[in-house]
């Protein structure tokens, strides 16, 4: 059994709440794991699994970890520990894919550390789901779903998330080691009226500006900026070497701007209260 991780992280999210579920297995020194976490706007919650419970079927979008259940078509969760009752179900409506591997030619790189996968940018999301007697309840919400695998999460790295009225945002940037070079790696991905404008290395995007909670990066013609503005961070646990002990912090539903030009054209200016940030430079 080799060290690696690997998961995928749901996120549902109305006006007035943000739930984000991430189900995943983590195999180190020849053990293994499995776990999900979930994060809202109040809290952060985890539960412990054996490693057994996770499986993934080879067609289709369809995972199981012990009695909870994640489909293209939603998910079902019940869990119940001591300290902690999960029960509920979201329907999922029809997922927004990305027209190529968010990777691009690097899903093809042996011994990275870190692969990223977008599986939907936004989706219609309807039902309930209860934390230990707290309701949250999403009627015609939006989704987001994607998904990671490897051996670490990056050192060093910033993500952010955002679905908004006529569109959907994602960006990662991460210093990436392979061998002995590193590099600040890019893959990010706008929705705007259901045109893709897609920001990655492959493509020749470059860190131009980073640090004070905000990053920016340039690819030919087009300039995009996120900043976190406000966070509303809880910790979360994160691989390392494929084992879940390193402590990391996301905003599930933070204050945030993110700014997209094209030739000198605005062609994103959003400020809004619903971003997903995590910031670990």
């Amino acid at each position: 059994m080799k060290d690696e991780f690997g998961g995928y992280y749901f996120k549902a999210q109305s006006e007035t709440q943000t739930l984000a579920v991430i189900a995943a297995f983590h195999n180190s020194n020849g053990a293994g794991s499995c776990s999900i976490q979930i994060i809202s706007d109040s809290g952060v919650w985890s539960a412990a699994y054996t490693e057994n419970s996770y499986s993934k079927s080879p067609k289709g979008f369809r995972i199981r970890l012990s009695e909870n259940y994640f489909t293209e078509k939603g998910m079902n969760l019940d869990i119940h520990r001591r300290d902690l009752t999960v029960t509920g179900r979201l329907r999922f409506g029809s997922f927004t894919p990305i027209r190529y591997d968010i990777m691009g030619p690097f899903c093809a790189v042996p011994f990275m550390e870190c692969r990223h996968t977008v599986v939907s940018m936004r989706h219609r999301v309807d039902g309930t789901v209860t934390i230990n007697g707290e309701k949250y309840v999403f009627k015609d919400a939006v989704g987001y779903i994607e998904g990671d695998r490897g051996t670490s999460f990056p050192k060093h790295y910033t993500w952010s998330q955002c679905c908004f009225e006529n569109g959907s945002l994602m960006l990662s940037v991460a210093d990436i080691p392979i061998g002995p070079v590193n590099f600040k790696g890019v893959i990010g991905v706008v929705m705007l009226d259901g045109k893709e404008h897609r920001i990655a290395t492959y493509l020749g995007a470059k860190v131009i500006k980073l640090g004070d909670n905000s990053v920016t990066v340039k690819q030919g013609n087009k300039v995009l900026t996120a900043t976190l503005i406000e966070k509303r961070a809880h910790p979360l646990a994160a691989p390392v070497s494929g084992s879940m002990i390193r402590t990391i912090h996301e905003s599930a539903s933070c204050t945030a701007s993110f700014r997209l030009e094209k030739k000198g054209e605005v062609l994103l200016d959003l400020l809004t209260d619903k971003a997903s940030f995590e910031y670990e430079w």
